[in-house]
């Protein structure tokens, strides 16, 4: 076991005894004086007042207890322009009470001074639905990047012109998805070499005034007063049009279809080299969608260990966090969950099995006061391990947290942040230097998006609140001496998405997968980062590619960008 550094503390190991289940699941205000940022020197600086990024004014508008304002919006980080760095795209939602009223996503361009400038009419983006999912990538083979929006409402489809400019192609692709959509990822089911389309749908919605919670006042209505929703699953015909397959994949059908999404992953995670489709659902089982090869689908996650919590009960699942732990090239996933409920880590083990090893992991008896959503595994400080971060905001009322500042109304839904650190054998450790903002500021967040934004090969933090502001956290955690890798992974054109790369030195690995939508309704940066400590080359990059084929590249140096393209390398 590697010792870990001076600076963190253990906490011992707690058995837990799960509690009742609360089945739980923002909004927008103009852009008007900014709200004043403390700047706390720490693991992550918060820097989104330097950075050009304006927030809401506060106190914020009340919220009225329509339930889309309190699920809020993500967060999507990727190069819009084709200049190499990336730009930030917020979904937005419209104001408390007006439902009707535009309210534009945001576009946010990065500078060569590290500042962002909003970019007009958001380069074609700015969809005036009501914000929810974001998904990046190339569907139509011509290596940029194209969005797709999900929205409680109408989704939309924007395809890049390669111009910097985007266009909205949604009815001439063939998509119809007029539900209450909550997230979506683009994933080739079928290894066909073009980007399919997943949507999860939350659930069937009609505003109430009949519902409390706790102090008996008015609340926002539980989900399970509502039914859920059968995904949606389009297949890319690879002329620019998709149909769907929802029936007659399975994935619309079975005891299991109609569930609450909020959250989904595509990967291999049973091990067979065809992507899977991994939902989680809010306060029913999670759905794991396995593929058939056939391009059918059925779920296994009660089989599989990913349908309830150790102690066989579902639970208000929100946001994913894959990753790899223990360099075994599977990956672990990570969940958030509502208050009184803990978040929950799966271990991933041979043949595509996996069980609720949240307690093993140092995890869980923090968690229970507080409901998360975006989260992200990722190595924050280079010591060769992946460390955990996500944001928190309740659904339900609760007592104020000290240093609240959101208003009478939303300050009884805010709370902070969590962060982390791997202590070097896989269970995870409170920071005991300041997090920089990140852990101290009081707010209700709901997107988390990572990446490295000002290129200096860690990865940093920005996260989407519910008053329709974004929070921009520099990582200054890594030490200099600590040495890490980018790796960005092309099929032909466009990024590889599904693609598994692992870095192997001596007797150690590293594996991630290239994904374009994780964490809660976010899409984070498709370039792989590792941290590697102080291992000072990587003598080989392996490279299972999302058609099955597997090839080797040669060695390199650390501390910087690489890119590896399919049939450049030796065949495995």
């Amino acid at each position: 076991m590697r010792e870990a550094r001076t600076y963190y503390r253990r906490v011992a190991a707690v058995s837990l005894s799960f509690v009742g289940i609360l089945l739980g699941p923002g909004c927008s205000t103009s852009f008007e004086p900014e709200r004043s940022s403390e700047h706390v020197p720490g693991l992550l600086a918060d820097i989104t007042r330097e950075s050009g990024i304006r927030q809401p004014a506060t106190p914020r508008t009340d919220g009225t207890f329509f339930l889309p304002e309190i699920m809020g919006a993500g967060v999507a980080l990727f190069d819009q322009d084709g200049d190499g760095d990336l730009d930030i795209l917020r979904l937005r939602h419209p104001d408390p009470g007006r439902p009707a009223e535009p309210a534009p996503d945001r576009l946010y361009r990065r500078m060569a001074d590290g500042r962002y400038v909003e970019v007009g009419e958001a380069a074609g983006l700015a969809d005036e639905g009501y914000g929810q999912g974001v998904a990046i990538g190339d569907v139509d083979n011509d290596g940029d990047l194209d969005v797709y929006l999900a929205n409680y409402g109408t989704d939309q489809l924007y395809r890049n012109q390669a111009d910097g400019t985007f266009r909205r192609e949604t009815e001439t692709a063939g998509i119809e998805d007029h539900r209450w959509s909550s997230s979506a990822t683009f994933c080739d089911f079928d290894r066909d070499g073009w980007l399919d389309l997943y949507v999860a749908h939350y659930l069937h919605y009609e505003q109430r005034g009949d519902c409390t919670h706790g102090s008996g006042s008015r609340d926002y209505c539980a989900p399970e007063l509502f039914d859920g929703v059968a995904d949606s699953l389009y297949r890319n015909n690879g002329d620019g049009t998709f149909t769907d397959v929802s029936d007659e994949s399975g994935i619309a059908g079975g005891p299991t279809a109609s569930a609450k999404g909020l959250g989904v992953f595509c990967a291999d995670l049973t091990e067979d080299g065809w992507p899977d489709f991994f939902v989680a659902n809010d306060g029913e089982r999670n759905q794991l969608w396995v593929n058939r090869r056939d391009g059918t689908f059925a779920d296994e996650a009660v089989v599989r260990g990913l349908a309830v919590n150790r102690e066989g009960a579902p639970e208000a699942s929100m946001g994913i966090a894959p990753g790899d732990l223990d360099g075994d090239g599977r990956d672990e996933l990570f969940l958030t969950h509502i208050a009184q409920e803990t978040n929950t880590l799966y271990a991933a083990r041979a043949g595509g099995l996996f069980a609720d090893r949240t307690v093993e992991h140092g995890l869980g008896i923090d968690d229970l006061p507080h409901t998360g959503f975006g989260c992200g595994l990722f190595d924050l400080d280079h010591d060769g391990d992946r460390d955990l971060a996500w944001v928190n905001g309740r659904v339900y009322r609760g007592p104020i947290v000290e240093g609240a500042d959101l208003g009478p109304f939303w300050n009884l839904y805010a709370e902070r942040n969590e962060l982390r650190i791997n202590d070097g054998s896989g269970r995870f450790v409170a920071a005991t230097e300041p997090t920089g903002g990140f852990r101290e500021a009081v707010e209700v967040s709901r997107g988390l998006a990572l990446g490295d934004l000002d290129d200096d090969g860690d990865l940093d933090i920005v996260v989407s609140e519910n008053g329709g502001g974004l929070r921009i956290y520099r990582n200054d955690a890594a030490p200099a001496e600590r040495h890490w890798l980018r790796v960005r992974a092309l099929t032909g054109p466009r990024d590889a998405t599904g693609a598994r790369v692992t870095l192997v030195a001596g007797d150690r690995r590293w594996s991630a997968v290239v994904q374009n939508a994780t964490s809660y309704q976010s899409a984070g940066d498709l370039r792989l980062h590792f941290g590697l400590g102080d291992v000072g080359r990587v003598e080989r990059i392996e490279v299972l590619w999302p058609d099955g084929g597997r090839e080797t590249f040669d060695g390199v140096g650390v501390d910087r960008s690489v890119t590896v393209v399919r049939g450049a390398g030796r065949s495995s």
